[in-house]
């Protein structure tokens, strides 16, 4: 199942990958949300850099385990993630549309590898346009922030 988005931002692209590839911002999130992740490198985010997350999902604890496939920047980074019944693999891109404005794309495409997955992704099917409104906005908001930040100056 795909979900995918486009937002046009008001800012350079530099800016705007710096933002979208801000890992350790996306870390401390996480955190502040319960998760716990180990981080699995010690340097730069590069292709290979990776993460083991845990946290607490409808009463259980899930694991998860992501890696940095891919990454050319200002244009585009790709995250491959897995759990026990799910391969997930998230793919943002940068166009820039002129020096001052970007359009990022955001795509999420996820595969199930057990049944029990793929029952997940059988009700998920059935809510489809609510997930993906909820998906869009999120994306949106992000954007939001991004363009916000860039016309303070940070």
């Amino acid at each position: 199942m795909k979900f995918s988005t486009r937002e046009d931002i008001e800012a350079p692209i530099e800016h705007v990958f710096e933002r979208v590839s801000d890992f350790a911002s996306f870390e401390r999130r996480a955190l502040r949300h319960g998760a716990d992740i180990v981080r699995l490198d010690d340097g730069a985010y590069q292709v290979g850099s990776g993460w083991d997350v845990s946290f607490t999902f409808r009463g259980r604890e899930r694991r998860m385990h992501g890696e940095l496939t891919e990454i050319d920047p200002p244009n585009m980074y790709q995250v491959y993630t897995s759990s026990d019944g799910m391969n997930i693999t998230t793919e943002v891109q940068l166009v820039a549309l002129s020096r001052g404005r970007t359009r990022v794309a955001v795509s999420m495409d996820l595969r199930a590898k057990s049944l029990t997955a793929r029952l997940l992704l059988q009700s998920m099917k059935l809510a489809k346009t609510k997930l993906t409104k909820r998906f869009k906005a999120r994306v949106l908001e992000f954007a939001e922030d991004i363009e916000d930040a860039y016309r303070k100056g940070s």
